[in-house]
């Protein structure tokens, strides 16, 4: 039953989204819209707001070479235009040039006779701790202003759901964010990444985890702790609500760019205060901070990923790597970390 729930949960994805430390890559014109985009019923958003569809183009691909070996990096990025059907005709020609594919970085633990655990925020839900302690709902949890926020969004997008309710904040906010994403006509993000791992399997191209994984000594222990203690999750909760308050168009935006190959509009647009407040709920908690294997995940993950990298540029001729957007865009960008080790990184044209 376990390996069942687990298998259902995603990546961890800790995200930044500051500017590219390095020179920004030049914009790239988005495409005219068709006629059928330009289409606006009285009811629906104004023409800058309704998502692309058809096939796109994506981001172009960043380089990264040294001593004649070379890494083709793809940008991930999610949410997307459900109706966009993304053109791989390049990465497909690329990959079957290549010797191996790096999956994008992420963070897991090892949990003895249980296997792996492929995300760190799944483990409370893994183990029961989606509700509130001693039945608190969360009326009782909340600041009464934070609660009135929440009620306006949540009979906006969860109406059928009142056992959400019962939720810790940060499960709430994660239920009622999905909710917002789906009823706004936008995806979960992860067809490209669907795509490149078939595109793998049909060349027959090495698909390598980059992931970085934590073995847990006392893994009863962190079960006991998670389920006896609160998480720092308020943050997280008022930054969901902020950003289904203000942040949806930004986010349809922003799944256009990507979609049309727009970088630099994608790089002027802050998006990662929401995904770094629930992420540190998580590892900042009173049952992570018990446990040394939690600390310094950001740092762990970055090396672990480069370590991949590395090892793939050097027995390969030719690499495709898939990273998020944020990790490419930000201050921390693993890009710039390879650029420091003396790696020429080259960005789209």
């Amino acid at each position: 039953m376990l390996a069942a729930r687990v298998a259902c949960v995603l990546s961890l994805g800790l995200l930044s989204a500051a500017a590219l430390a390095q020179t920004d890559p030049p914009p790239v014109p988005a495409e005219p819209a068709t006629a059928q985009e330009n289409a606006q019923p009285a009811d629906q958003a104004p023409p800058s707001l309704v998502l692309v569809e058809g096939k796109r183009p994506g981001p172009g691909l960043w380089k990264v070479s040294k001593d004649g070996h070379v890494m083709w990096v793809v940008g991930m990025y999610a949410p997307l235009p459900p109706k966009m059907e993304w053109d791989d005709a390049r990465v497909d020609r690329l990959i079957g040039q290549s010797q191996e594919v790096l999956g994008a970085p992420g963070a897991g633990i090892k949990v003895g006779v249980w296997g792996g655990l492929k995300a760190l925020t799944a483990l409370p839900s893994v183990f029961g701790m989606m509700k509130n302690p001693e039945g608190a709902k969360l009326r009782d949890v909340l600041p009464a202003d934070v609660y009135a926020r929440w009620s306006v969004l949540k009979d906006k997008y969860l109406s059928d759901n009142d056992s959400v309710e019962s939720y810790r904040p940060f499960f709430a906010a994660q239920t009622l964010m999905q909710a917002g994403l789906k009823k706004s006509g936008l995806s979960g993000g992860i067809e490209v990444r669907q795509q490149i791992a078939s595109i793998a399997k049909k060349r027959n191209v090495k698909l390598t985890y980059t992931d970085y994984s934590v073995e847990l000594e006392d893994p009863a222990r962190l079960i006991k702790d998670l389920k006896n203690s609160q998480m720092e999750d308020m943050s997280c909760f008022t930054k969901t609500l902020d950003r289904l308050e203000d942040d949806i168009d930004a986010a349809r935006l922003r799944a256009n760019a990507w979609a049309n190959g727009n970088i630099a509009e994608i790089s002027k647009l802050e998006y990662a205060e929401r995904e770094d407040a629930c992420n540190e709920a998580v590892f900042n908690s009173p049952a992570a901070q018990k446990h040394p294997a939690f600390q310094n995940m950001r740092e762990r993950r970055l090396a672990s990923w480069l370590k991949a990298v590395e090892k793939s540029l050097a027995n390969n001729t030719s690499t495709v790597a898939m990273l998020t957007m944020s990790d490419i865009l930000g201050p921390k960008s693993y890009l710039a970390a390879l650029q420091a080790k003396g790696y020429t990184v080259e960005n789209p044209k």
